[in-house]
């Protein structure tokens, strides 16, 4: 079971879609990027409405309105889009077991006790080390180690799929408030 939703993952796709191969913004509908990436529609339209309340991306006027980043694309963080999406999440749930020592008989001696448990001191290490982690990698990041990776021509052959959308479709659907 993953820690996070699919939707942390198709929102972390999503933006790398925003930024263009200068690390600029770019407008597209929630519609063209689902059906860019094959993701159900509906869905990334609740996404994009988390997004947008957490203020990582903006709408657009128009009848050919979509969506921007908020914000620069080197000032959106990996953990952002988490938060946002998904909420603060804990890794564990400390249960206090070592409360319940059938040695102790019901009643756990004060050194059994005392201060953070030994097994949540770790666990809350390895979350803030991940968070960490998140925190230090941007959508500009991203977007450039994907660039990277793929050839010179995909970059092109995006902006002309998006282009050619923008040209001859109509805007979004209008968000849900949930």
């Amino acid at each position: 079971m993953s820690l996070y939703s699919a939707g942390v993952e198709y929102g972390i796709h999503c933006l790398l879609f925003l930024v263009d191969e200068r690390g600029d913004s770019r407008e597209s509908s929630v519609r063209d990027l689902a059906e860019l990436q094959g993701v159900p529609q509906e869905y990334l339209a609740k996404v994009f409405t988390k997004l947008a309340r957490a203020g990582l991306v903006a709408a657009t006027e128009g009848v050919r309105g979509g969506f921007r980043l908020a914000r620069p694309s080197d000032e959106i963080t990996v953990l952002d889009i988490v938060n946002a999406i998904d909420g603060p999440k804990k890794l564990f749930d400390c249960r206090e077991i070592r409360e319940r020592c059938a040695v102790f008989e019901g009643s756990a001696p004060r050194w059994a006790t005392e201060g953070t448990c030994a097994i949540h001191a770790v666990m809350l290490g390895a979350q803030k080390r991940m968070e960490e982690a998140l925190a230090q990698q941007t959508i500009l990041d991203l977007a450039r180690r994907f660039g990277r990776k793929a050839p010179a021509e995909f970059g092109q052959q995006v902006n002309d799929w998006m282009s050619e959308r923008r040209e001859g479709k109509g805007g979004d659907i209008p968000l849900r408030q949930e």
